[in-house]
């Protein structure tokens, strides 16, 4: 039987299980982007040099290189390119490229969304500040700017008044590859907001997750997920709710089988939202950690379906204990020294390490998920145990720079 090819957009520490688990499938994985030294090419078995934001050199490359599969795991900027090489080579994917191109432009997804009677904060996308300024009597302050294109929470900014508009547009504008950005209505958390990776097999929603994601409030971007907790404390209510709207979404998209990571909230208003899906796996090591808790295998099951072979079952997740994606970041600049993890708590709790840091790295402030210092999966009898860690967790965590 010939080996099965697999093609994976770009070259991130993210792809790593991915390669791993399609190596036990046998699988030969092939890594491509245009950064050659990136840590995935060293466990791929060929690394291809592509801009992957070129659908046209992308599908070049795929045809050259006869591939069985694509994918952009935990990749953002490949997802599109990935849909238009699938669809241009009759390979399965998650959706169409016409589909993918609208979930991965804010723009566009907040107008699908509007269009087909789903909550959705108002919002317009724009190219320049002109644009915006001529429009500005459409919202109401604060407001939230953000590129249509970035993900990891670059290039997000809240803006309460006129006066800092054309500095958080140009934040916007430097983290987005189209060079578009949005403004959209700020809506007011009520304490309830998830990102996690769903599930589809012929368009069902079969594997429906919540988690519970805390941000940093002293951090410079506010914005920055720096904890993801398994399962969600959001009312079954909701989650309920927002299981149907997504099953509609998903419905309304067409959308086959794949992993989709979903982000969504319910706000001050009472309303539930969905406010981003994309058609791959979520940054932050999501899936990787999923898998760990659940039992099932997200990622194993990515590559399967990319690849045109028999997927194993899904079914709505259960979680055994409390699971923690504690994301390592300091908020000063620096040299980094040490990052001192107490034993005792690392033996009862610490289930993976990953960093991506390592003594003597220059660290920065912060900002968004390119300045992680890592990811530590903590696992936890009850919510509570792990609240009290997370309040206390000077007792067992350090991070010195010089």
């Amino acid at each position: 039987m010939k080996q099965k090819r697999l093609m994976l957009l770009g070259g991130l520490r993210y792809l790593l299980p991915v390669i791993e688990e399609a190596h036990k499938l046998g699988v030969y994985v092939i890594t491509a982007d245009y950064l050659p030294d990136n840590i995935a090419h060293e466990y791929s078995d060929e690394y291809c040099n592509v801009s992957i934001v070129d659908k046209e050199a992308v599908l070049q490359a795929a045809l050259t290189l006869q591939i069985d599969g694509i994918l952009s795991h935990a990749v953002d900027p490949g997802v599109v390119s990935a849909a238009y090489v699938a669809e241009r080579m009759g390979l399965p994917f998650q959706c169409s490229y016409e589909v993918a191109c609208i979930l991965q432009d804010k723009s566009k997804f907040r107008n699908f969304l509007s269009e087909n009677g789903f909550n959705s904060p108002r919002a317009r996308g724009y190219n320049n500040l002109e644009e915006a300024l001529s429009d500005i009597d459409f919202f109401t302050w604060p407001v939230i700017v953000k590129p249509v294109d970035s993900a990891g929470s670059k290039g997000v900014s809240k803006v309460e008044s006129l006066l800092h508009l054309p500095e958080a547009i140009k934040i916007a504008l430097d983290a987005s590859i189209s060079k578009k950005f949005i403004i959209e209505d700020f809506l007011k958390l009520k304490g309830y907001q998830s990102s996690a990776d769903v599930f589809t097999i012929d368009g069902k929603l079969v594997y429906p997750t919540y988690s519970d994601q805390l941000f940093d409030e002293s951090a410079v971007n506010p914005y920055t997920p720096a904890i993801e907790i398994w399962p969600a404390t959001m009312p079954q209510c909701y989650q309920d709710e927002l299981t149907a709207e997504l099953q509609r979404l998903f419905t309304a998209l067409g959308v086959k089988s794949g992993i989709y990571n979903v982000e969504s909230r319910v706000c001050t208003n009472g309303k539930a939202y969905i406010m981003e899906v994309s058609p791959r796996g979520g940054g932050n090591r999501i899936a990787e950690l999923q898998d760990m808790a659940t039992g099932q295998s997200l990622i194993r099951n990515e590559i399967l379906k990319a690849l045109g072979m028999q997927m194993d079952e899904m079914v709505s997740p259960a979680y055994e204990g409390v699971w923690c994606n504690y994301i390592l970041h300091t908020n000063e600049a620096g040299i980094l020294r040490t990052i001192d993890i107490d034993e005792q708590f690392r033996r009862k709790h610490i289930r993976n390490i990953g960093f991506t840091k390592s003594p003597g790295d220059k660290v920065e402030v912060f900002m968004g998920a390119n300045q992680s210092l890592g990811t530590l999966f903590l696992q936890f009898d009850t919510r509570e145990q792990l609240n009290k860690a997370l309040e206390n967790q000077d007792e067992w965590l350090r991070i010195c720079l010089e």
